[in-house]
């Protein structure tokens, strides 16, 4: 069966930087597209970042762009996200979610398959 099991989450002071790891198996890992989405306390779902079957392409959300930076090691199964400059709005639990396709979607309402997601806090 399919599974995703983040980890890497923790508190974080403001500036600091966290490395998000996302261990897949159960799928060719290879063949699809990855994204990470997060959910901030007593907000809705965001869409935060995705990456190609191949890793080749890359996309984020604006509040994320040139701080935030999406990578995968097709040979361990693992999507990660390298999060720097962090701010207390990054706060929330992310999750990391598999695209039903090799071309990311950016619609999170697409995913078919989610992890359970790894808590980061960025306060002082």
């Amino acid at each position: 069966q399919v599974q995703l099991v983040e980890s890497g989450g923790g508190l974080v002071q403001p500036g600091g930087s966290l490395r998000l790891s996302c261990a897949a198996s159960g799928f060719t890992f290879s063949n699809y597209a990855m994204s990470w989405v997060r959910q901030a306390p007593g907000k809705g779902l965001e869409w935060v970042s995705d990456i190609n079957s191949g890793g080749a392409s890359t996309y984020y959300a604006d509040p994320v762009k040139g701080r935030f930076t999406i990578s995968r090691d097709n040979a361990k199964n693992t999507l990660y996200l390298q999060m720097n400059s962090l701010k207390p709005e990054d706060t929330a639990v992310y999750y990391c979610a598999k695209d039903p396709g090799s071309t990311p979607s950016h619609l999170y309402d697409q995913y078919d398959y989610w992890g359970q997601g790894t808590q980061v806090t960025v306060s002082s």
